[in-house]
């Protein structure tokens, strides 16, 4: 056999395998990429739908042993609507049909008999098999085949996810949350007969390129911890009346946050039955606050880090001292004489706080809060809207502006910005990137997982460690006396209660207070923060009144259902 012959034979053989490529290919786009789309265009032939049927890509869940739950997805159903000029017997046709329309019988006999109407829509996103009705072949009936957006949780990350509504185009897009974030990864094209050879290496590209094509996301919310987190959210609303109610618990090693929840909430399913839209922003992203005394450990760990002061500095406190004209008191206004750092934290001492960023001085106390800490900068987190917090005081010349900030009156921070700067003391000293979505899942196939860039370093990890250790001393001997102390676990944590700046006479509300509380733990390499902080509760003037009990109790929840290890 002549090698032009086997040379040949070798060409033919692969042509056939590139054929074959191609036809797998194209039948694997054809079946498993555009299945469903072709399956829906099939079922339309039934009816002549009013308008193309939406798509989308699914979000997801994830939880803690990796597999996924669906927390946003597509249900498929039909419509139904009326030709009044067919219809026939209209008590009958309503006796058929009363099941699947919220009509009562006198709507639907004004529908049914309309003068000169052709086409009365009576139902919209109804569960089942649209053919059955078909069957029965009821003069005047359109049986129409429907999709639309379904939120298999309800409420659950409700401003987390965000929703689908129309825009002023009559099209459909992302409102709010991740549904917005993702819209252009999430949307889905309705040309079902594009070139294959430009689908599979156009897609290709893109993910190469980072370019945004057709995919579902998958989230690091873990369900379960979510439905906690809102349900303790819910029993704090119900007993202490806040204007609003809000947590984050996040991974502090890497950004990822498990569960982040505002109360009150809504319905994703029922959205449009909102009469205040505001209830649809995300205010851990979107609004700031005067966070109050959990600031005090970012002014103790740049203290301790500058060198300004050490762990066994001592100062004279005399519970008031006057600073540029303006007084700073304790919040009982009393004098504990001469005490060491310890006590600043234990004690939540604004005078301590104060010497401490006296101490430091205004440049370095400035260096640390907006460089170190990025305070008044968008943490990045992949929502929608996010804003930064109101730092300017930190511009000013007088001390004052940095006394009152070292107590966390006088800047106003996101709640995610300020979870951000406190997860600092929790990871060893490292600046993260707050995120919502770890993996795109492309329709071609491919799968690509989002890099959210190495932590920067922004304290020693003595320093961290430092800080760590006072945290959890104030846990175990001041917090409610030391009774939170938790037997065999480590737990970092500090309370927090600002008064709120009256806008219109100037300088704060006596009677009006936002209320926080954050901890992690373990509190060396921890796993979990957690950040609680709710605006105007009513009935006591302490955060570690109202915010102790869900703490602890998410506390133990966290350390029931992931098995942590005892390290005590």
């Amino acid at each position: 056999m002549s090698r032009r012959f086997l040379g040949r034979i070798h060409v033919l053989l692969l042509c056939c395998l590139v054929v074959a490529a191609v036809i797998i290919g194209r039948l694997y786009l054809l079946q498993i990429i555009r299945g469903s789309a072709y399956t829906q265009r099939a079922n339309e032939q039934f009816s002549d739908p009013q308008a193309p049927l939406p798509d989308r890509g699914s979000i997801y869940f994830t939880n803690k042993d990796g597999s996924l739950v669906t927390a946003a997805t597509m249900k498929q159903g039909y419509s139904l609507a009326l030709n009044p000029t067919l219809v026939v017997n209209p008590p009958a046709l309503y006796s058929t049909l009363a099941s699947s329309t919220k009509l009562s019988y006198t709507e639907f006999l004004a529908k049914a008999t309309k003068a000169g109407s052709r086409y009365q829509p009576i139902a919209t996103h109804v569960e089942g098999d649209g053919t059955v009705l078909v069957s029965k072949q009821m003069p005047g009936l359109i049986v129409s085949d429907d999709r639309w957006r379904y939120y298999p949780g309800g409420s659950l990350a409700a401003q987390e996810l965000g929703f689908v509504a129309y825009n002023n185009n009559d099209t459909q897009q992302g409102q709010y949350g991740l549904e917005k974030q993702y819209d252009p990864m999430l949307e889905r094209g309705s040309d079902l007969y594009g070139n294959f050879f430009v689908e599979l290496f156009g897609g290709v590209k893109s993910v190469l390129s980072g370019e945004a094509q057709e995919g579902d996301i998958v989230t690091t919310i873990e369900p379960t911890v979510q439905a906690e987190l809102e349900r303790q959210l819910q029993a704090y609303d119900d007993t202490w009346h806040p204007g609003l109610a809000g947590g984050i618990i996040m991974n502090p090693q890497n950004g990822e946050i498990l569960a982040m929840a505002t109360s009150p909430t809504f319905d994703l399913n029922t959205f449009g039955s909102q009469q205040n839209p505001l209830i649809y922003q995300n205010a851990l992203v979107q609004n700031d606050y005067e966070m109050g005394s959990i600031i005090k450990p970012l002014t103790m760990a740049a203290g301790l880090d500058s060198g300004a002061v050490t762990e066994h500095t001592t100062y004279n406190d005399k519970g008031c001292i006057t600073v540029d004209k303006k007084k700073i008191c304790n919040y009982d206004l009393k004098a504990r004489g001469v005490i060491p750092m310890q006590q600043i934290l234990s004690q939540s001492l604004n005078v301590g706080a104060s010497f401490v960023a006296t101490q430091m001085g205004s440049s370095t106390m400035r260096d640390y809060f907006l460089n170190h800490y990025a305070l008044g900068e968008k943490t990045g987190i992949d929502l929608p809207g996010e804003i930064g917090g109101i730092v300017s005081n930190l511009q000013k010349p007088q001390q004052v502006q940095y006394d009152t900030a070292s107590f966390g009156q006088g800047i106003a921070l996101t709640p995610m910005e300020t979870v951000r700067a406190l997860s600092v003391l929790a990871n060893g000293g490292f600046l993260v990137t707050p995120h919502l979505v770890k993996q795109i899942r492309y329709t071609t196939g491919l799968t690509h997982t989002i890099d959210w860039g190495k932590p920067l370093s922004v304290l020693k990890p003595e320093t961290a460690t430092t800080v760590e250790r006072m945290l959890t001393q104030v846990v175990d001997t001041s917090l409610a006396n030391g009774q939170d102390k938790r037997a065999g676990y480590s737990v970092a944590a500090k309370t927090g209660t600002a008064q709120i700046a009256d806008p219109v006479n100037g300088g704060y509300y006596p009677d009006k207070y936002l209320h926080s509380f954050f901890g992690f733990f373990p509190s060396y390499h921890a796993q979990f923060i957690v950040f609680l902080f709710a605006y105007e509760p009513v009935g006591a003037p302490y955060a570690s009144t109202t915010w102790a009990p869900p703490w602890n109790a998410l506390t133990q929840f966290l350390i029931n259902y992931y098995n942590v290890p005892p390290d005590r």
